[in-house]
């Protein structure tokens, strides 16, 4: 007994063979109009139930992809949003168990998304932050990750301890970035390790988000970048730090990447808007998205 056609199945049959092309058109952009409409709404809700949850309440929140411990309720949404929804750190592996670098891997949501994409991911995940490294090894334990090789460190040109500057939530880091003087932030001394001890084999995928260290730890390993097959780096142009986008994408160049370089139109990027003017005390982020081409020689 031959299984009922779907009535939608059959609808987009009749659709396509009676109504003309222009029509059919303007069919696909309304369904798809709706279907975002309807996403929205539902980012909209999560957004309001993650909100609720007062900071420090340490509540375990149920994703659909994962669960996790929520240490403040709007960055967990932001990070859902970004990594989930958005996918900022999708890449296509040529393997099952692609080798990956998380370089600032904060309260663990990027690893949860690359272990949902691929569960036989070899991860190397890096965050310093005492307060959000206890956050990163509960969220691996509620979802029983393994594979999944953690450094309670932060990334360096060099190896030893430095000052590190900490809020304990997004913005974090190794810079001095101005007046601390809010008393949300605390200043201690951390482990720093060289990324270039990672980079002996090929890496499929880096994410690097360190605050602000980038170019420190890219200009550190350069030789090695070739070992990376793709990576998407986030750019900080902050008053208080030096400029090296030009520098990072030259060492990029140099090492025969293609690159390019957007904020993906979203909020958290704090992009300037035209008509565009640039100040002293302009700050705003880019990602970075790098590839090493087929047939490009290391």
């Amino acid at each position: 007994m031959s299984t009922p056609e779907p009535p939608s199945s059959g609808m987009a049959r009749v659709a396509r063979a009676v109504l003309p092309e222009p029509w059919l058109q303007r069919l696909r952009r309304w369904r798809a109009q709706r279907r975002d409409e309807a996403a929205g709404r539902d980012l909209q809700r999560l957004h309001q139930r993650l909100a609720a949850i007062p900071p420090g309440a340490d509540e375990v929140f149920a994703f659909p992809e994962c669960r996790v411990l929520v240490n403040h309720g709007d960055v967990c949404f932001f990070l859902y949003q970004d990594l989930f929804v958005h996918r900022i750190y999708h890449f296509e592996a040529d393997r099952p168990n692609p080798r990956i670098i998380d370089a600032g891997s904060n309260n663990g949501m990027s690893i949860l998304y690359f272990k949902h994409v691929y569960p036989d991911a070899r991860v190397i995940g890096f965050e310093p932050d005492p307060h959000l490294y206890r956050y990163l090894q509960e969220n691996l334990k509620l979802n029983n990750l393994s594979g999944v090789e953690l450094h309670q460190a932060g990334l360096s040109g060099t190896e030893g301890q430095l000052e590190f500057h900490s809020d304990g939530l997004i913005g974090s880091s190794l810079l001095d970035r101005g007046d601390r003087s809010d008393e949300n932030w605390t200043t201690t001394r951390v482990p720093v390790i060289r990324m270039r001890e990672f980079l002996s084999e090929p890496v499929d995928f880096m994410k690097m988000n360190i605050e602000g260290a980038e170019w420190d730890v890219l200009h550190d390993c350069a030789d090695l970048l070739p070992n990376i097959n793709e990576m998407v780096i986030e750019y900080h142009h902050l008053p208080e730090i030096p400029r090296t986008l030009h520098r990072i994408l030259t060492v990029l160049h140099e090492k025969g990447f293609e690159y390019a370089v957007s904020d993906y139109g979203l909020p958290c990027c704090d992009s300037p808007r035209p008509p565009l003017r640039l100040e002293p005390d302009t700050r705003y982020f880019r990602h970075i998205y790098a590839r090493r081409m087929p047939g490009e020689s290391k």
